[in-house]
């Protein structure tokens, strides 16, 4: 099956600041969390993505379309979830529908009725009126009711409560069974990306620093722990990043397995969480 998105070399610039050949895909059928701290390029590279921003450099495909030479099409190909509301506020659910739904040439009423029954919204409220879960909920459904084949979300869960959050994800896991579909999923709160990810994009002061499967992540990192005397020998070059305690030691390496095995029993290795991964990568020292 082809990628749903490719990413290749894809370069801009702005005064202190620019996106460095990054490269990366995914495949219909996946979620893909894409991370990084703030002003690490999201946002520049998803506004890429949809044309929003003219790139310097490099390649965009979406469903094996140039995302410039063939914008029209893609746009009815993609369907967006943002962190903020972008629908007029005294409108109703109803009544922005009707604005919305002439935009899509694949745009179907009943699945849309459908998924204002599934996700509990109230169809004669003015989207003001509409909680914040409320609002993201409407943004997928419109995302969802022209059969968009790539969905993009940018911070879909930002400021909601856990038991809406818990909802949304597992939302979002049902569309996933349509394995025609592809998810990127930005945000910053890794601990959705570890229940619902398939892979894992992490840019970092505009570069790639890695974009794996979720699984191969888990399976290669680890967090290091150990004495001091330790870093006067091989070890440090293993580290990604570390920071040291009056006790040791605590760092980040790429390839767990290979650590523990040249230096055993000196070395005690757990399981990082993906805050943990971001953090370590993003406080690399000099010298490491």
């Amino acid at each position: 099956m082809s990628a749903i998105l490719e990413v290749h070399n894809l370069q801009k610039s702005f005064k202190g600041f620019s996106l460095q050949e990054i490269s990366f895909s995914l495949e219909r059928g996946y979620i893909m969390g894409f991370i990084g701290p703030n002003g690490a390029g999201k946002s520049t590279t998803i506004k890429l993505i949809m044309n929003l921003l003219k790139r310097d450099g490099g390649t965009i495909a979406i469903c094996g379309l140039d995302n410039l030479k063939s914008e029209k099409e893609i746009k009815n190909k993609i369907g967006f979830v943002y962190d903020e509301n972008y629908y007029y506020e005294d409108l109703t659910v109803a009544q922005m529908k009707k604005i919305i739904a002439p935009f899509y040439r694949n745009w179907d009423d009943g699945a849309f009725k459908k998924y204002l029954r599934d996700f509990a919204l109230p169809v004669h409220k003015k989207i003001k009126e509409l909680s914040r879960g409320m609002k993201m909920k409407f943004s997928l459904a419109v995302a969802l009711s022209h059969h968009a084949e790539l969905l993009i979300m940018d911070e879909p869960t930002s400021g909601l409560d856990p038991v809406t959050r818990s909802e949304l994800l597992e939302i979002l896991s049902r569309t996933m069974l349509d394995e025609r579909q592809g998810v990127v999923f930005s945000t910053h709160i890794t601990s959705d990306l570890e229940k619902i990810a398939d892979y894992i994009t992490f840019i970092n002061d505009g570069r790639i620093e890695f974009s794996a499967a979720k699984d191969d992540i888990v399976d290669n990192f680890g967090l290091a722990k150990g004495a001091r005397e330790l870093l006067s020998g091989d070890f440090r070059k293993h580290l990604v990043g570390m920071r040291e305690n009056q006790f040791g030691f605590e760092g980040l390496v790429k390839d767990k397995h290979q650590v523990k095995r040249l230096f055993r029993d000196s070395v005690v290795i757990e399981k990082p969480s993906l805050d943990e991964i971001m953090l370590y990568f993003t406080r690399r020292p000099q010298n490491v």
